[in-house]
């Protein structure tokens, strides 16, 4: 396969990354970039059904009190 590289700017930036020294051809560049694009699979991230998440989130509020404190506010007149 040939890949032929139109836009000065794409150019650059493959230039930019091959003189960092981190890729050794522009392959590598191009193959960097590519995976890093792909959108993770349904296996590299389990799903959990509702039940699990509920279950994974039950007592973590516990302990918190949701009370106002008088102190703050400010005086209104009517």
């Amino acid at each position: 396969m040939i890949i032929e590289i139109t836009r000065p700017e794409v150019e650059a930036l493959i230039k930019q990354r091959l003189q960092s020294g981190v890729f050794k051809d522009a392959e590598e560049v191009i193959l960097q970039a590519l995976q890093s694009s792909l959108p993770p699979t349904c296996e590299a991230r389990p799903v959990k059904t509702l039940q699990q998440v509920f279950e994974a989130a039950r007592g973590l509020g516990d302990g918190v009190e949701f009370i106002r404190n008088p102190s703050i506010g400010r005086r209104v007149d009517l």
